[in-house]
C-alpha cells in the first residue's frame, strides 16, 4: 500500500507541473496523441481477476478516425503480472472497428515457468505463441436520452483454445465477450453500467456455455487539484455470476 501511496503522490505532482504541456504543431494537423496511466486497487477484465495492485499505462495516436494505441499493466505485488497490448480501430458515426494483439504471459521466472529470462513476446507460431487477435464492433444508439452502447469481441487467432470431446486435442475457441453498456450522471458523478457475457464454451471466460461474466457500475468523480489540473478518480463494483465472485476496484487516472 506504501508503494500505491508513493506512486500516487509522484504521479499527481508529475502531472501538475507537466499540466501546460502542449503539441500545437500536431493539433494543426489533426493528430492527438493520448498519454495517460491509470493506479488500481485491482486489475478486473471483463469480470475477471488478473491481479493486484497494478499500474495501467496508455499510449495512443489517433487522427481523423483512426487510432492506435499501446496499453499495459503491471502489478504492484512482485506477482510478475505483465500486459502488452495493441489496438488499432476506427470509429465513425458511433460505429467503432477494432483488432487487437493481447499478450500477458507476464514475467519470465516469476508469473510463468520460464526460467530462461525469456518471455518470447516475438513468438507469432500458431501452436505456441501467447499472442490473442481479437476482433471488435462498438455501436453507440445515436439516441440522447439513451445512449445504449453494444459491442462484440471475438478472439480469432493466437492463444485460444479449447479441449475437444475426447480431452486429448485442442480447437479454436473463438472466446467472444458481448456487452451491453449505459452511462448516466447523479450529482456530478458520472456513472457507467455495464453487463457482459460470454455466449458459448470459452477458456478465457472459464465458462462451459452460455454464461454472464460481468455485472458492473462504475462512478468516475473529476477532483479539483489546482487551477489548471484535476484528478479523475473511479470505484467500480464488478460482480461475475459465472465464476461467483466479486470485486470493489479504486482506481485513479492521470493524463
Amino acid at each position: 500500500m506504501k508503494t500505491i501511496i508513493k506512486s500516487i503522490t509522484l504521479a499527481c505532482a508529475f502531472s501538475i507541473f507537466g499540466a501546460n504541456t502542449t503539441f500545437s504543431q500536431e493539433e494543426s494537423k489533426g493528430v492527438n496523441f493520448n498519454v495517460a496511466g491509470d493506479l488500481v486497487s485491482s486489475y478486473i477484465w471483463r469480470g475477471m481477476y488478473q491481479s493486484g495492485a497494478a499500474i495501467q499505462p496508455t499510449l495512443g495516436l489517433s487522427v481523423k478516425g483512426f487510432s492506435l494505441t499501446a496499453w499495459g499493466s503491471v502489478d504492484f505485488t512482485g506477482q510478475g503480472h505483465k500486459e502488452a497490448d495493441i489496438t488499432a480501430a476506427y470509429s465513425i458515426a458511433g460505429l467503432t472497428i477494432s483488432v487487437a494483439d493481447f499478450w500477458w504471459a507476464g514475467q519470465s521466472g516469476i508469473y510463468n515457468d520460464r526460467e530462461n529470462g525469456k518471455n518470447n513476446y516475438f513468438n507469432f507460431n500458431h501452436n505456441s505463441t501467447d499472442h490473442i487477435f481479437e476482433g471488435a464492433l462498438s455501436y453507440q444508439l445515436p439516441v440522447e436520452k439513451f445512449p445504449l452502447s453494444i459491442s462484440w469481441y471475438t478472439m480469432f487467432a493466437g492463444n485460444d483454445y479449447v479441449l475437444k470431446s475426447n480431452g486429448l486435442d485442442r480447437k479454436r475457441a473463438y472466446s467472444t465477450y458481448i456487452e451491453f453498456g449505459y452511462p448516466f450522471s447523479v450529482k456530478g458523478v458520472d456513472l457507467i453500467a455495464n453487463v457482459g457475457l460470454s455466449p458459448w464454451e470459452s477458456a478465457q471466460y472459464k465458462n462451459d456455455g452460455f454464461a454472464v461474466t460481468n455485472v458492473s457500475l462504475k462512478a468516475t468523480k473529476v477532483l479539483p487539484i489546482t487551477k489548471n489540473f484535476s484528478l479523475p478518480i473511479y470505484t467500480q463494483v464488478i460482480w461475475n455470476p459465472n465464476r461467483e465472485d466479486v470485486h470493489f476496484v479504486f482506481g485513479v487516472t492521470i493524463k
